[in-house]
């Protein structure tokens, strides 16, 4: 009988604490609902919504007071109206994960005096971000655009990007615009394990360096269900780009989709581990592209595949150019010492604008290897001499195979 009894003190004893176990879960759980729903509304610090008061240092205050609580996630919150906003910098590291539920519009000062770099809203050392909401960041650029000498001068003062993540870790940017950016609409600099996704990128197509995200020093990537229309390249990956994930983005009007250019500059990092699938370009001056300077530095551009994607009266479809050069005069006294290897151009199918559809000119100093282009079905949509006028493919220092369907048919 003792037995029994102890058993069913033993009982009781689990019991009761399986109950306290539960209402601390309950708790805990009511509780971090609580924390991560408490939110720092810059209208409280003064910020005005009616697109002409300055609210930047407002703005500026409710990020301080947020990034330093300690009550697990927090939001700052930009409420409906639209905020005019000078240069900022959402500076980390903070005390927890953070939100930025931009609902509004965010408006660039148009004054180039008022800005002392070349960036306009930086976000620097955070881990753990989300930037969503539903808003937009309108960077004003008409005004600034006559201002850009970049295209013409390799020696050139840069305009402001309108959004930089600077050395930040684990962040999602989910659910917004980004109109009319000065310069780069978005700059992922130093980051690790960023996911962009559902994002509305817009700005002319005669635009100058309004490239639409330029990731570079940056790893582990993901940019997916976008819409980029600008005027330069949509998607470009500068030196030391590693494990880049593109996936059905529509890209148009603009300069495609880019790797590089890479090689300008010294102490340049390989680039690797590229994977752009179910995209379609429209109406780009390139398709999918990689593009290196002659003369150039030592490095390595590696283990990239292009499938799945669909042109729609594009110049340039598929293109290697190792002889870049967007200006009149470039330094050709040698030619790219990057080395393009591992690279596969699957399903590739639509329009070319461009008679060469297939245009691969590679190194003579380092020949690209183990190019593969498999399924390729691009038809000549341009102004033709004849209505039997075909497209072309042509290649120039390129090892490497073809396989299905050919249409050029294959220069390998």
């Amino acid at each position: 009988m003792g037995l029994n009894l102890n058993k069913l003190n033993m009982i009781q004893r689990a019991a009761s604490l399986l109950l306290v176990l539960v209402v601390v879960f309950v708790f805990e759980a009511v509780h971090a609902t609580e924390i991560t729903s408490r939110a720092f509304n810059v209208v409280d610090f003064g910020a005005v919504g009616d697109g002409k008061t300055d609210s930047t240092k407002a703005i500026m205050s409710a990020w301080t007071e947020a990034c330093n609580s300690t009550e697990g996630r927090t939001r700052l919150l930009i409420p409906q109206g639209t905020f005019f906003v000078g240069p900022v910098t959402f500076k980390g590291p903070c005390k927890g994960p953070m939100v930025v539920q931009l609902q509004g519009v965010l408006k660039a000062s148009p004054n180039l005096a008022d800005y002392d770099s070349d960036n306009w809203v930086v976000f620097k050392y955070i881990d753990g971000l989300v930037i969503t909401g539903g808003g937009t960041f309108d960077g004003q650029g008409a005004s600034a655009w006559p201002h850009n000498q970049c295209p013409k001068s390799q020696k050139c003062k840069l305009l402001p990007t309108s959004i930089k993540l600077s050395f930040v870790t684990n962040a999602t940017v989910k659910g917004i615009q980004s109109i009319n950016s000065k310069l780069f609409h978005m700059l992922i600099f130093g980051s690790k394990n960023i996911n962009l996704h559902s994002l509305s990128i817009i700005a002319p197509g005669d635009s100058p360096n309004t490239d639409g995200i330029h990731i570079s020093s940056s790893s582990d990537i993901s940019i997916a269900r976008s819409v980029i229309a600008t005027g330069d390249d949509c998607v470009s990956l500068g030196s030391g780009s590693v494990n880049i994930s593109i996936s059905n983005v529509a890209c148009g009007p603009g300069h495609g989709i880019s790797v590089g250019s890479l090689g300008k500059y010294p102490g340049g990092a390989d680039v690797s581990g590229v994977h752009v699938e179910n995209c379609t370009l429209t109406n780009t001056t390139n398709g999918v592209r990689i593009k290196t300077w002659q003369d150039s530095n030592v490095l390595k551009a590696r283990d990239f595949t292009f499938e799945n994607v669909v042109m729609k009266d594009v110049y340039n479809p598929i293109i290697i150019d190792q002889r870049y050069c967007p200006y009149a005069k470039c330094n050709n006294k040698a030619p790219s010492r990057v080395e393009i290897s591992d690279v596969s151009f699957r399903r590739i199918s639509g329009t070319s604008a461009s008679k060469v559809a297939v245009n691969l000119v590679c190194s003579e100093s380092v020949p690209c290897k183990n190019i593969e282009l498999s399924d390729i079905d691009l038809t000549y949509n341009g102004v033709k001499e004849d209505t039997t006028e075909a497209a072309t493919a042509t290649c120039l220092n390129v090892n490497g195979i073809s396989s299905g369907k050919q249409n050029p048919p294959s220069c390998m």
